[in-house]
């Protein structure tokens, strides 16, 4: 049975950067949970995570993930880069299905098996069955609202979740003041 993906979206706005995702895990047809917690803190909270695809192979990538952070605590970037090679040249690393978006106050960062490391442009990134339905929502609210970065990452999943069947509205965020 092939395991479908979820919705992670993180939004840079207003001085806060927000990371949430859904709570579904999909095996097949069939919805597994409901309430799973995709994203994660990491570094005692400094950094944000969030994943979609596998979920045995995103927290084995969590894991790699934490110690690279470990090995470079002051450098976000170069601890995902470091992750983002070692995911291409390792041969049992390379079979694993997920991204990764990874928050700190400084930077947004996708994470790929393929060895990108993206930070986007305009602060937006969504990952993951839905995630281009979040991030279409996501930069419209930005455009005609003022909400918070949180209260946007929370209508556009679930927006998205009224879309994507592999996405529901059991939804976590975790928020993080930005750096000045």
């Amino acid at each position: 049975m092939k395991t479908r993906s979820t919705t992670i979206l993180s939004v840079r706005h207003r001085g806060a950067v927000a990371i949430g995702g859904d709570g579904q895990v999909t095996l097949g047809s069939a919805v597994m949970k409901h309430d799973a917690v995709k994203i994660r803190r990491l570094l005692e909270g400094h950094v944000i995570t969030g994943f979609a695809g596998s979920s045995a192979d995103a927290f084995a990538l969590l894991e790699r993930f934490e110690a690279k952070l470990k090995d470079y605590p002051s450098n976000v970037p170069r601890a995902a880069t470091e992750l983002a090679k070692e995911w291409r040249t390792d041969r049992a690393l390379r079979r694993l299905e997920a991204l990764l978006a990874v928050v700190d106050p400084r930077h947004t960062l996708l994470v790929t098996g393929t060895g990108d490391v993206i930070q986007p442009t305009d602060g937006v990134l969504g990952i993951g069955s839905g995630g281009n339905y979040a991030v279409a929502a996501a930069r419209a609210l930005i455009a005609h609202s003022q909400l918070s970065a949180s209260e946007i990452v929370r209508r556009s999943l679930e927006i998205a979740a009224g879309i994507d069947i592999y996405t529901n509205t059991s939804i976590v965020i975790e928020e993080l003041k930005c750096a000045t």
